[in-house]
């Protein structure tokens, strides 16, 4: 009986198992692309792709510094190096920075500190640890998440728009104006839906008190912000390179655009020396998740190293291709390719016993194949978005022969610069790895020398413990008084653990938040509030009263929120991984009407202090019969 038994429910089983089959063969056909080949659409799920974007610090004036996610020193903050989940910034007293996350700018006014708590494909989170903050969000796509966490509230942006947030040293107040947009505040149970024109003042830390009144004047700070918008509303390279590539108004002033039948808009940068070369002047660093990164010296030199692809014109002189105009073009780390083999050789140059790592610029007709793992959707993307030269059936080929198939090594591509010596530079070992001057140290490579060099997947060094900041970075001259992760902090979206980090997040639940005086009670990282027990409303005294939702996680699932317990936030690029796409989509035109594009919103914007920078080395003759791009104008007064 047992064995009849056991052979009834063996069948049973096996024709569950043979119904099944034909539904997932049906969703698994749904799912995949259906020119796509098995083994790339088996990659597309195994991979986690890197944010396809990052943070850059732009503009300092007096003392700012930064702390790289994972290190306890504090550093004079290095303009153009990416930052990224996990990276502290500090303005010092009498000192102003801005960042650009994209179209996006943050500003920052005097001893103001934040950090990055999250920023991927779908989120930015910054945790304001006291100062002053001003934000102007350019754009704001469906689906994506814009938050500011302070001691006693999570403020989440609601659409683009100017706004400016006040945090006290103590942790017990904050103030949030809103020019132009709109936001909810959640905290202590609480959360509030912020209008356009009003300035909100949140008191207390476990009971929030507010009060809302008319958005005050214009100061020197917001002033200077309105320029700084101006600056980047007038920018005449706009009219060549994606407002989400931060540092196209950069170019404004160093260099002049030029049409080239081949390649169309180019940008030929002015004031550098004889013998320049893309990625020559700068150095390398190690920053995760995507490893070595170039960080260029020019104050100009974040764009034309980060997006778009180099082209030596006509022989003569060197101009930067910017990709299509696009919405989120695709950040890269560096757009290069690394020389190597058996056959190459620069020990001369070195001296004996020394090991050389040598690369050279990506022309516009180059795929990028990323040294990290990235899926094949992700290569497509971050190829289509930097370049107009190439199309997407050019990427899948290199892309399914190199990585998928490995049938052709990176050395039988075809690179457009691989094999000349006015574009390739070489450095030693110690250079490269220990983020050192390549300027100063690199070595002139032959002809004769790269006659039997090949292209090579990636530089096989390992950072080390010198790799993750500058050689001549400098102590930072002004630190803040309290470290960051011993502040308390209220989040509504929980952050990620960072990519390179040693330590971990503090954050306090508002539920549970020390009053002052108190330690605080922190958590491995922060969490979601925990409305569920709503306090009785409460209106701020004005006739524009602030809506209140008893439950501030309502509307969680707009922000990218799902999960059972509703603690979790889905992975950026997890939709994508679990269900490849069926198939590729151009990337969506960019149009300045899609971007908070319009006349600075006082009447009395001065322009903007030059910001403080390394000096450009000596210039080279700049090429004939070129459109100069105009200065940037004066706001109206």
């Amino acid at each position: 009986m047992t064995k009849k038994r056991s052979l009834v429910l063996l069948l049973t089983l096996l024709a569950g198992l043979l119904l099944a089959l034909p539904q997932i063969a049906a969703a698994q056909d749904q799912n995949q692309n259906p020119g796509q080949d098995p083994a790339q659409a088996q990659a597309q799920a195994q991979f986690v792709d890197p944010p396809t974007r990052v943070a850059r610090l732009n503009y300092v004036q007096g003392a700012v510094s930064f702390q790289p996610a994972g290190e306890q020193d504090w550093l004079e903050a290095d303009i153009n190096r990416p930052l990224t989940t996990g990276d502290n910034l500090w303005a010092d007293k009498d000192s102003r920075g801005e960042i650009h996350i994209g179209a996006t700018a943050i500003r920052l006014s005097s001893e103001t500190g934040i950090s990055f708590l999250n920023l991927d494909d779908r989120t930015v989170q910054l945790q304001l640890a006291q100062g002053t903050i001003e934000v102007h969000l350019r754009r704001l796509e469906p689906g994506n998440a814009f938050e500011i966490d302070t001691p006693n509230l999570a403020f989440t942006l609601a659409a683009s728009g100017e706004y400016r947030i006040t945090t006290d040293p103590d942790g017990n107040s904050t103030v949030i104006i809103v020019r132009e947009g709109a936001g909810q505040v959640t905290g202590a149970g609480e959360s509030y839906d912020l209008a356009a024109g009003q300035q909100y003042i949140f008191n207390g830390t476990d009971q929030l008190t507010f009060d809302a009144q008319a958005a005050p004047e214009f100061d020197g700070f917001e002033d200077w912000c309105q320029a700084q918008d101006q600056r980047e509303n007038s920018s005449a390279s706009a009219r060549y390179v994606s407002r989400d590539v931060d540092g196209y108004y950069d170019l404004d002033g160093n260099g002049a655009w030029q049409t080239d039948p081949d390649y169309g808009a180019v940008w030929v940068p002015a004031g550098v020396a004889v013998g320049w070369a893309p990625y020559r002047y700068g150095h390398w660093v190690w920053i995760g998740p995507w490893g070595w990164t170039w960080v260029e010296d020019e104050p100009w030199g974040f764009a034309p190293f980060h997006y778009g692809r180099w082209a030596y014109v006509r022989g003569e002189y060197w101009g930067w291709v910017p990709g299509p105009m696009v919405v989120r073009p695709v950040y890269a780390p560096a757009l290069v390719g690394f020389v190597g083999g058996e056959g190459f050789n620069v020990g001369v140059g070195f001296g004996a016993g020394f090991a050389g790592v040598a690369w050279f610029p990506l022309g516009p007709r180059d795929v990028y194949i990323p040294a990290y793992r990235a899926s094949p959707r992700y290569v497509q993307n971050i190829n289509i978005t930097n370049t107009r030269v190439i199309n997407v059936t050019q990427v899948n080929t290199v892309y399914n022969n190199y990585v998928v198939n490995r049938n052709a090594p990176a050395g039988r591509i075809n690179y457009t610069y691989a094999n000349n010596a006015v574009a390739v530079t070489a450095v030693s070992r110690e250079t490269f790895v220990g983020a050192k001057p390549v300027a100063t140290s690199f070595v002139r490579v032959t002809p004769e020398q790269l006659q039997n060099a090949r292209v090579i997947e990636q530089t096989p060094l390992a950072p080390t413990r010198t790799s993750y900041v500058a050689a001549a970075a400098r102590p930072a001259r002004g630190t803040p008084p309290v470290a960051f992760t011993q502040r308390p902090v209220v989040a509504r979206l929980n952050p990620p653990m960072p990519v390179t980090s040693h330590n971990v997040v503090h954050a306090a639940n508002p539920s549970v938040a020390p009053r002052a005086g108190q330690p605080a009670t922190t958590s491995a990282r922060p969490v979601y509030t925990n409305d569920s027990v709503a306090r009785a409303p409460q209106y701020p005294n004005t006739d524009a009263r602030a809506n209140i939702n008893t439950n501030a996680n309502a509307n969680a699932n707009a922000y990218g929120r799902q999960g059972a317990n509703g603690n979790e936030r889905a992975s950026a690029n997890a939709a994508a991984q679990q269900h490849p796409a069926v198939k590729f989509t151009p990337p969506t035109k960019a149009k300045d009407e899609d971007y908070d594009v319009h006349p600075p919103l006082n009447q009395h914007a001065n322009t903007p202090a030059p910001a403080e920078h390394q000096q450009a080395p000596a210039s080279h003759p700049a090429p004939a019969q070129h459109e100069s791009a105009p200065p940037a104008s004066r706001p109206k007064s």
